[in-house]
C-alpha cells in the first residue's frame, strides 16, 4: 500500500475545459469576460473552432489568432479576452498555481465606478447563477475593457497602472490565503521533485516503488459552470493518499 501521498496534477497546475461564450457583446464580438490574473500564468490549448485572444498590456492591445493546435499563454498582468470567430471555440486551459484562480486571483475589467467600490465589485463579480447573469457580467467587463483599450491607445500611460492598483486593492484581504495555497500546492510540488532528485543521486528508489496512476473524469454537462471566458468543466486535481 502506498505510504507517500501521490502528487497532484503536474507542477501544481490546474486544468479545465473551456467553451467560449458565443453571445455577441456591445462591439459585436462573441466571447468571454475580459479579466486579469494577478499572480498566475494561464495557457490555452485550442482543440476546436477558431477565434482570437485579445490582450492588453503596457505594450498596448494585441490580437492573437486561435485555431486548433494553437498553444498561447500569458503572464500575470495580461488583461485577456477570448473571442470566437468561427464555430464553437473550445480549449483546454492550464492555469499556474492551482487554487489561486479559485481563490480570487482574477479581477474583471468592470467600469471604473464599480472597481472603486468593493461592495459593488463583489456584487457584479459574483458567480452567476445562470446564462443571463453570466452575460450581464461579461457585458460589464467588456465595457470597462474597451474603455481601457481606448485610454492606452490614446497614450494615457496611467490608465493601466490605475487599473492594476484597484485590482490589487480589491484582493488585498486574500493575499495571505494565496500565500498558503501556493506554499501547500505548487511550492510543495517543486520541493518534492527536489527530494526525488536527491534520492536518485543517493541511489534510493523508494518513490519509484510508490508510483500510481490517478484519473479524473469531467463532470456531467449539467454541472458545467459559467466561468469568466465561457462554460467550464473543472477538475478536482488534488492529490490522494
Amino acid at each position: 500500500m502506498s505510504t507517500e501521498p501521490q502528487p497532484g496534477f503536474p507542477g501544481g497546475t490546474a486544468v479545465s475545459r473551456l467553451q467560449v461564450y458565443d453571445w455577441p457583446a456591445e462591439d459585436g464580438r462573441r466571447g468571454g469576460s475580459p479579466h486579469v490574473h494577478l499572480a498566475s500564468t494561464e495557457a490555452y490549448l485550442v482543440v476546436e473552432g477558431e477565434g482570437e485572444l485579445h490582450t492588453l498590456t503596457a505594450q498596448g492591445l494585441q490580437i492573437t489568432a486561435l485555431r486548433p493546435g494553437t498553444v498561447a499563454w500569458f503572464a500575470p498582468g495580461t488583461i485577456h479576452r477570448a473571442v470566437s470567430t468561427s464555430g464553437a471555440l473550445r480549449a483546454a486551459v492550464v492555469m499556474q498555481n492551482c487554487g489561486l484562480a479559485e481563490a480570487g486571483d482574477a479581477v474583471l475589467t468592470f467600469p471604473e465606478e464599480i472597481l472603486q467600490d468593493p461592495s459593488a465589485y463583489a456584487a457584479a463579480a459574483a458567480p452567476p447563477a445562470g446564462a443571463g447573469a453570466a452575460r450581464h457580467r461579461r457585458d460589464l467587463a467588456v465595457r470597462g475593457f474597451r474603455r481601457l483599450v481606448h485610454q492606452v491607445a490614446a497614450g494615457d500611460t496611467e490608465a493601466l497602472s490605475d487599473f492594476y492598483r484597484r485590482a490589487v486593492a480589491l484582493c488585498a484581504d486574500r493575499l495571505e490565503e494565496w500565500q498558503s495555497t501556493w506554499r501547500h500546492g505548487p511550492k510543495a510540488a517543486a520541493l518534492q521533485t527536489g527530494d526525488h532528485l536527491a534520492d536518485l543521486r543517493d541511489g534510493r528508489i523508494g518513490h519509484l516503488l510508490e508510483a500510481a496512476v490517478q484519473v479524473r473524469q469531467a463532470p456531467p454537462d449539467a454541472e458545467r459552470h459559467y466561468g469568466m471566458c465561457g462554460l467550464l468543466d473543472s477538475y478536482d486535481l488534488s492529490s490522494t493518499p
